[in-house]
């Protein structure tokens, strides 16, 4: 079985300067000066096995980073876009939760003295601005924005009665980009 010739690589000047600047730069991420210093090494005429031994990673993983800068060039050495999971809950719902941590229990006729997480959840439900949610998702949440309802004088404001149609226009210029 014959073995597939390695990618040429030749650079501009440009390139390699950039290239340079990735693979020894010491703010560079370390997956990009792998990649970096495996087509400076290629653009040297070096073999895949050749490369793949100096640099002390795998010749399937030199000739795959060697292949994409062939065809694609500088910005085919950035990670490609995932799809991953969808999200499940909108950004609108993940406000309006943030928002009613933000209210004391008993303005929104609930008789409690402070939110935990788990009634945080069940009244989203119940209010129908979720189907069902989890408390440590909650908890997620309020962590991103180290809100403590929880906790002593941890309301800072009041939400606006106009919160939702206001938020759903916010948000949704963000989900758009």
């Amino acid at each position: 079985m014959p073995v597939a010739l390695a990618c040429p690589i030749v650079l501009t000047a440009a390139e390699r300067e950039r290239l340079k600047k990735m693979a020894y730069g010491h703010k560079a991420q370390h997956r990009l000066r792998c990649r970096a210093q495996i087509v400076l090494h290629a653009a040297r005429g070096r073999s895949n096995a050749r490369i793949a031994h100096e640099t002390g990673l795998h010749l399937d993983t030199v000739r795959a980073w060697r292949g994409r800068f062939a065809h694609g060039g500088l910005s085919a050495l950035a990670d490609r876009k995932r799809s991953g999971r969808p999200a499940r809950f909108t950004p609108v719902q993940i406000a309006g939760t943030k928002a009613l941590a933000c209210q004391l229990p008993a303005e929104t006729g609930v008789p409690l003295s402070r939110w935990s997480c788990p009634e945080l959840a069940a009244e989203l439900t119940s209010r129908g601005i979720t189907d069902t949610i989890s408390a440590s998702t909650v908890r997620r949440w309020l962590r991103k924005d180290v809100l403590k309802p929880w906790q002593y004088r941890s309301w800072i404001f009041i939400t606006d009665p106009g919160f939702r149609p206001k938020a759903e226009r916010v948000l949704d210029l963000y989900a758009r980009t």
